[in-house]
């Protein structure tokens, strides 16, 4: 048996050893390792980011006092002000002083505020600032949107929730970085490390021979089945289709396996009835005893979707809960232990699915003012198709595809058998 990937990679790390070299230099987790590898190989080096927008009537937003909030978190939190490098052929962050941009984004000619905001962030350089701010408007009397967007290497939801509430408060306070004493940065830091040296020794941990051995059972039958990228959306048109669909809800919400055997109902007209496609969505939470710090503290788990078989729910919920025991292997060693089960498969996902629930989602409040969270679509999409379910009063489900993979009318039946898959009511786990 091949040491771990973590076991690996901690080796390495530690080697990094003379203070000169290491003592600034922080560890990456197994969810940083996967993002970064992802962007390694992405032919235009594009980085996994994750926006929020809120809209705010004209004239709201003091841009000079939000920018100095942004860099208080900046100076608070190391994820919000460290950059990923590799040191000695081994992934690590680079803390830095805080430097949180905010771009008055202006509209083309024939644009409005979320045509502009979405171009903006299609150039977005991944050599930056994790965290960066873009305020856009359109006309004397529209509102004006602002886009508070990361680096998903620095933040998984749970650190969306505080940075909102942060920001916000920041902003009421009127406070800057240099209100962040040296001391508590330094606290942070520590602290910082310390959570991801957890998190690492879980994930080592996790990967322990028999927990490979299951995931090399569980997804021994994955293949590559889903088209590779072909031509790009002609001019004008956006990369990315969508359609979405409220429905009633009970106030428990959908059971997560439900959601699966949706989104496997949705793969089987995607990519044929005798295919086992394998559908991440990411799971995790901060180690045990380690603070809860900003960070990027998930996983990818991958739920191998058998499309020759009809939905069973128990069966589902059953296996559900069995790979829930073992969602803290990281998936890099996920995937080879799925090829040394027999898999044929590159690591790629053939589908995506995410759950949030917006009873618990807070608004972004600048002074007395409450920001409306809005969408705004058509940004690329790391799969050829993406779910998203927010559970509140109703069930909001969204699906997007990517149109260099896949074709309107086909991801738009996939979308009517996910729906269609969906039980009338179920209650969530």
């Amino acid at each position: 048996m091949l040491s771990s990937i973590t076991g690996q990679y901690l080796a390495r790390y530690q080697r990094l050893g003379a203070p000169d070299v290491a003592a600034g230099l922080l560890p990456v987790t197994g969810a940083q390792r996967r993002f970064l590898l992802v962007r390694s190989l992405d032919p235009a080096g594009r980085a996994d980011i994750v926006p929020m927008f809120f809209a705010f009537p004209r004239g709201t937003v003091d841009p000079v006092r939000l920018r100095a909030a942004a860099n208080h978190l900046a100076a608070r939190h190391p994820a919000l002000r460290s950059r990923p490098c590799v040191v000695r052929a081994t992934p690590v962050l680079r803390p830095g002083p805080a430097d949180v941009p905010l771009d008055q984004v202006a509209c083309a000619p024939g644009e409005d505020a979320h045509d502009a905001l979405r171009r903006t962030l299609a150039g977005w350089v991944a050599d930056g600032p994790p965290l960066r701010l873009f305020l856009a408007q359109h006309g004397p009397d529209a509102e004006e949107v602002l886009a508070v967007v990361l680096d998903h290497t620095a933040c998984d939801g749970h650190s969306l929730t505080r940075i909102v509430e942060e920001l916000g408060a920041a902003y009421r306070d009127g406070l800057g970085p240099h209100d962040v004493a040296p001391a508590e940065a330094a606290a942070e830091l520590a602290t910082y490390r310390d959570a991801v040296l957890r998190q690492l020794d879980a994930e080592e941990r996790a990967g322990s021979p028999r927990a490979l051995a299951y995931w090399g059972e569980r997804l021994g039958a994955v293949r590559d089945r889903a088209p590779l990228p072909r031509t790009l959306p002609t001019a004008g048109e956006l990369p990315t289709g969508a359609t979405e669909l409220m429905l009633p809800s009970a106030p428990s919400g959908v059971a997560f396996p439900a959601l699966l055997d949706a989104c496997r109902a949705a793969a089987a007209v995607l990519y044929g009835t005798d295919a086992v496609s394998p559908i991440g969505y990411p799971w995790g939470g901060r180690p045990a005893g380690a603070e809860p710090v900003l960070g990027c503290f998930l996983n990818t788990v991958a739920f191998p979707a058998d499309t020759s078989r009809a939905a069973a729910p128990d069966v589902t919920a059953t296996e559900w809960w069995d790979d829930l025991d073992r969602a803290d292997t990281p998936f890099d060693e996920v995937v080879r232990a799925a090829r040394s089960g027999g898999a044929q498969w590159s690591g790629r996902l053939d589908g995506l699915l995410t759950v949030d629930d917006s009873r618990h989602r807070v608004p972004l409040r600048l002074g007395a003012v409450a920001g409306r969270e809005v969408h705004i679509g058509g940004r690329q999409v790391r799969a050829p198709f993406a779910v998203s379910v927010t559970q509140g009063p109703e069930l909001h489900l969204r699906m997007v595809w990517d149109r260099a993979v896949l074709d309107d009318r086909a991801a738009e039946d996939a979308f009517a058998a996910l729906c269609g898959a969906l039980p009338a009511e179920a209650p969530a786990h």
